[in-house]
């Protein structure tokens, strides 16, 4: 388990110390989706960053079953919004390109890229070259990747905020379908209180100002979608319209926070 103790991060911004997170408390249970909901400037991407370990928290700590998180590590694969491809390289080639990196005889790394590809929809693809390739495979590209060098933890931030809506909620639904599949513990950082819900067991609401965690909700939305259940059944459900509702006029619409 990924336990966040007290977390706090602050920036010196010329004369002035700027908190961005404070007393960030938060447990990324083995299997979850996690997903961090919050208006723009909360400190939700922070929160990542330093759950990667890519920022050092000025006070408090990270651990990974009771380890101090000291910097990136292979458990912990990231996913950003960016696009992080490699031009140069053709669709398999990007996907392997972790495995490569890891020193894998050819053969054993081929199989496993041609297993992503297959699970990704993406086999038919193989040589294309990522000009070829629309920004929903892209981010596939980018998810298979991740999930080549087998991490534990899949934390992403914000993967689907540059997409079409029609290929966005698409996305989501392959994401949870992944997440059942792998088995995996997931954290995902978003702005849309309709993805949040959808896609998260553990919905962890964030203010600002500095950021931190107003509360932390339990939710099966995600799972009666991977148990079989049709998301628009689920979108359409009156407890989902319901809490989306509250969450827009009750939550976000206080002290003028916008999504």
């Amino acid at each position: 388990m990924i336990r966040v103790e007290s977390v706090h991060v602050a920036f010196e911004t010329g004369s002035r110390r700027h908190t961005v997170l404070s007393d960030i408390d938060l447990d990324l249970r083995d299997g979850s989706f996690t997903v961090v909901l919050g208006p723009s400037g909360c400190g939700k991407t922070t929160l990542l960053n330093v759950i990667a370990g890519f920022v050092a928290p000025t006070a408090g700590k990270v651990t990974l079953d009771g380890v101090t998180v000291t910097g990136p590590g292979a458990e912990r694969g990231v996913v950003s919004q960016d696009d992080t491809l490699l031009p140069w390289q053709n669709v398999a080639q990007n996907v392997g390109f972790g495995l490569k990196l890891l020193g894998l005889p050819r053969d054993a790394w081929r199989d496993k890229v041609d297993s992503l590809l297959a699970l990704t929809g993406l086999s038919e693809y193989a040589s294309y070259p990522l000009w070829k390739i629309s920004g929903g495979m892209r981010q596939r590209v980018n998810l298979a990747r991740s999930l080549a060098v087998d991490p534990r933890y899949l934390l992403l931030d914000e993967p689907l905020g540059a997409l079409d809506a029609f290929t966005r909620q698409r996305m989501q639904e392959y994401l949870l379908q992944l997440w059942t599949r792998y088995d995996k513990a997931m954290l995902m950082i978003t702005h849309d209180i309709t993805e949040a819900l959808f896609m998260a067991t553990d919905l962890v609401l964030m203010r600002g100002g500095p950021g931190r965690i107003d509360t932390v909700r339990a939710l099966d939305f995600g799972r009666r979608f991977a148990a079989g259940e049709s998301a628009r059944a689920i979108r359409n459900d009156p407890a989902f319209v319901g809490l989306r509702d509250e969450l827009e006029t009750k939550f976000f619409a206080d002290e003028g926070e916008t999504i």
